[in-house]
């Protein structure tokens, strides 16, 4: 029986798709900010997808990063080597994440550290995490997030703002529907 390639088709060019989205200075960005609150995590001189993963993979080093910006978040981390535990791992970071602020869009999917099969993805949730504690005032990486600018009016200005036309839908001086013709008219003849 001929041997396969592990993708082919649809699943090669979607995992291509994805691998072409990695960014090694997000990455490095993301990694020099882990080291500096996770000091033992030893990330020094980690670069690309593959030796990001096999540092990530079993989830300790992210389960000490929550841990570092807000106590306790993770009370307990599984240091063994069986799937099961290191997946939990991944998946009390993820819900660690959740409660912190992070809104569900920016978290990745267990099987997408565990199994690499989307880098990209937990190198987003990383910066995700570090703006969401940037905004809370404690070290963190790329810009602040923006905060709530919640606007009142009060009734009469609602009203005010009614009798406006906006200038996107034009001038309504002198429209009328007074001859309007389109298309040829039909004609019954007899």
């Amino acid at each position: 029986m001929a041997e396969r390639p592990a993708g082919y088709g649809l699943t090669a060019e979607v995992k291509n798709k994805i691998s072409e989205k990695y960014c090694l200075e997000l990455e490095k960005e993301a990694l020099t900010w882990i080291s500096s609150l996770v000091p033992d995590a030893q990330l020094e001189n980690t670069s690309g997808m593959e030796a990001t993963h096999k540092k990530l993979k079993d989830g300790v080093i992210l389960c000490k990063l929550i841990n570092a910006l807000e106590n306790d978040s993770v009370k307990k981390i599984n240091d063994g080597k069986m799937v099961f535990k290191q997946m939990e791992n991944i998946s009390n970071f993820l819900e660690a994440c959740s409660r912190y602020g992070l809104s569900k869009t920016d978290l990745f999917q267990t099987v997408d550290l565990f199994e690499a099969a989307n880098m990209t993805q937990v190198i987003q949730t990383i910066h995700a995490l570090g703006r969401k504690a940037k905004s809370k005032g404690a070290p963190g990486i790329g810009p602040k997030e923006s905060n709530k600018n919640v606007r009142e009016f009060t009734e009469d200005q609602l009203r005010a703002g009614q009798g406006v036309i906006g200038l996107q839908m034009g001038s309504n001086k002198g429209a009328t529907q007074a001859g309007q013709n389109f298309g040829k008219t039909r004609a019954i003849l007899d």
